[in-house]
């Protein structure tokens, strides 16, 4: 299932042309919702979708909704409301106590597709992007501009001429570099690419790193990694990584993975391991960690319990999602 908008529109890129295609947004949210203001679906006319709005509740309503939309070859506003009896939403058994308010668009090749094959572009590219939608009936409207990386992510309403858009800044997914292509990084990389995130996987050793084990990764690079320091500067996914996660089982690759770490754009650097290990690590690689230039995890993760390479993979994939969201991964009912 393709949930961010980066793999929704990579889906519908590969066949904008042979189905017909609407693009469903939440606009609106009051109280309860399982998606909140900005969330997208992508429908086709094969009674596909891609992404989630709901738990799966209203999906197969919107899908027929969608088909108006094709039939008439303009937007449409639909309203579920979860705390109406009279409500479809309150029939299905929803029952979330919410409002949601959904804007469908037909997206075409007369209609420019929406721009969405430039926003496709320029998340593939790295890039952050502008992307206003007009919220409103009929023929679709919308708005497109790139923007520098430096744009704050935001999802708002905005009135401009007596017409409401809804407005929002778009970034490209995160990227994830995992030094060490061991068994316990398949689970690493998987979850990761569930996420949406890109994830490049640098192993040197032959018998590690196989593309077959890891089918979901962006891209495995086998290079040495003194030569990936060496020519760091020529190395564009060094420049866009977001977070970098060491766990190669060796001392010595793991220490030139945090001399490369050092040359990346990694907002945050977590090594797999005990503390005295680690300081084996630091020491091979000639650095100081008091003095490390990188936010730095060690021992990574979150205590989530349980050993094996799947609740590990949970639970730093969990720390590095909570860091990156600036969020305290704390429990939302205060149980734990």
């Amino acid at each position: 299932m393709a949930n961010t908008l980066t793999s929704m529109l990579n889906v519908w890129y590969q066949q904008k042309d042979q189905c017909q295609w609407v693009l469903a947004t939440i606009f609106e949210t009051q109280g309860s919702s399982y998606r909140k203001s900005g969330a997208h679906m992508m429908i086709n006319d094969l009674g596909q979708y891609h992404g989630l709005l709901s738990g799966g509740c209203l999906e197969s309503d919107i899908m027929l909704q969608a088909r108006r939309c094709w039939d008439s070859g303009e937007g449409r506003i639909v309203e579920y409301d979860m705390t109406e009896e009279q409500d479809l939403a309150w029939k299905l058994g929803i029952g979330c106590g919410g409002v949601v308010k959904i804007l469908l668009q037909p997206v075409s090749k007369q209609n420019d597709y929406l721009y969405l094959n430039k926003v496709y572009s320029r998340l593939s590219q790295n890039g952050y992007c502008y992307f206003a939608q007009q919220i409103t009936s009929g023929e679709p409207q919308v708005e497109y501009a790139e923007l520098p990386s430096t744009a704050q992510v935001k999802v708002e309403q905005w009135e401009h001429k007596g017409q409401v858009f809804l407005k929002q800044v778009l970034r490209p997914p995160i990227n994830l570099c995992v030094v060490g292509a061991g068994v316990d990084a398949q689970p690493v990389v998987e979850i990761a690419a569930k996420l949406g995130w890109r994830v490049v996987l640098i192993d040197p050793r032959a018998s590690h790193g196989r593309s077959n084990y890891f089918p979901d990764a962006f891209e495995i690079i086998k290079a040495p990694l003194d030569s990936l320091i060496e020519n760091a500067d020529e190395l564009t996914w060094l420049a866009q990584t977001d977070a970098l996660i060491i766990m190669s089982h060796n001392v010595k690759l793991d220490a030139q993975g945090l001399l490369l770490s050092l040359k990346s754009s990694a907002k945050y650097v977590g090594m797999l391991g005990p503390l005295h290990r680690t300081e084996r690590v630091f020491t091979q690689a000639g650095l100081n960690r008091d003095k490390f230039e990188r936010p730095f995890a060690n021992p990574i993760g979150l205590r989530l319990g349980g050993e094996l390479p799947e609740s590990i993979a949970l639970s730093m994939i969990s720390e590095v999602h909570s860091f990156l969201a600036q969020k305290d991964a704390k429990s939302i009912s205060g149980i734990v």
